[in-house]
Formats: structure tokens, sequence, C-alpha cells
């Protein structure tokens, strides 16, 4: 190594007392910045921080960290409260509560491309153990929650893993089943995403 050093200094001492501005500096290698810490953090496009919440109360109280589609847990005993329902638009996962206690969870299929399921605030407005759909061909809507003067609800149905609803919220049956018996007209709802 000193050779390899004694040699490579003399070169550049000839160079600079030849006048000879050819030869290179040394390059000093800077080392790669470390890399960014992994997020787990999901960009929503609006949010009061509700749906993330969910997902960490999700892993707390089920340990759960995420559902196959069609999937839902439950809490084996639901506490007095009111209710309270926060979907995730972009997770395509609802989160239900009964006062500030998580007691269930589950995958939903939203509205496809071309249609809408509305951010922002909404109450239940009507429930209906079976309904038909006024607009789509009189399709079955079980355990039917209305959000909105449109006809966006929540009920039961396909439920493939991605948003191909309406505008809808559709639910597994059986959480939907679930569901309308935990709510009541005037339950709260948040959609997030």
């Amino acid at each position: 190594m000193g050779k390899f050093l004694n040699f490579s200094v003399a070169v550049l001492t000839a160079a600079a007392l030849a006048g000879c501005d050819t030869v290179p500096a040394p390059r000093l290698v800077q080392a790669a910045p470390p890399p960014e810490p992994v997020s787990h953090e999901v960009p929503y496009r609006w949010t009061q921080g509700n749906a993330p919440q969910a997902y960490k109360d999700m892993v707390d109280t089920f340990g759960r960290h995420g559902l196959k589609p069609g999937e839902y847990v439950v809490a084996s005993t639901i506490p007095q409260g009111e209710t309270r329902i926060v979907v995730d638009l972009l997770t395509q996962m609802a989160y239900v509560y009964r006062g500030d206690k998580l007691v269930g969870a589950s995958t939903v299929s939203s509205a496809k491309r071309g249609m809408v399921t509305p951010l922002g605030f909404w109450s239940i407005l009507e429930k209906r153990p079976f309904y038909r759909s006024k607009k789509y061909d009189n399709a079955p809507m079980p355990f039917m929650q209305r959000i909105d003067g449109y006809g966006i609800a929540f009920h039961g149905g396909n439920n493939p893993g991605y948003p191909a609803s309406h505008g809808c919220i559709r639910l597994p049956m059986k959480f939907a089943e679930k569901l309308y018996g935990l709510t009541k007209v005037g339950s709260k709802v948040v959609i997030e995403g």
C-alpha cells in the first residue's frame, strides 16, 4: 500500500510541476445516505385520522393486520353505546365502534371506476332488512342502510376485494346482517379515502 501511495503522489507532483492540468484530482467518494425508513402509513386524499386509527385499533383488538376479501371479525361481547362506522375506501375496509371500542371490522367493495362512494360525514337515514335497487335493475340489497338522498347504502353483496359497486358499500352478507343489528337510524358514518 505504501509503494502505491508514494507512486500516486509522485505522479501528481510531476504533473503539477510540468504544468499539466489534464491529470484529474483525486475524487472523494461519499457514502450513500442511509435509506429512508419504510413507512406503513397510507396516503389519504381526505382524512380526519379515523381510518388510520381504526386500522391500529383492529391490530390492537383482533391482532389482525389485514383481512382477505369477504372476511370480517367481530368481538365476542358488544358493549353498550352509540354505534359509529368508519369506512376506508383506500384499503377497502369498514370498522364498527360501540362507544370508543372497536367491535368489528370487515372488507368492503365500494364504487368502481366511473362511480362514486362519497367521502365525508354521514348518518344512517333509512334501514330495511331487504330492499331492491330502483336504479340498477331491481338488484337485491339485503340489510340495506341508506346514508344519503341518492341511494348510497351499506348492504350485503359481492365482496371481491376491490371497488366494484355502483357507489354503495357492499359488505360480506353475514357482516351486513350483524351491522344491521348494531345500528339505528341516526348512527354516524365517516367515509375516508
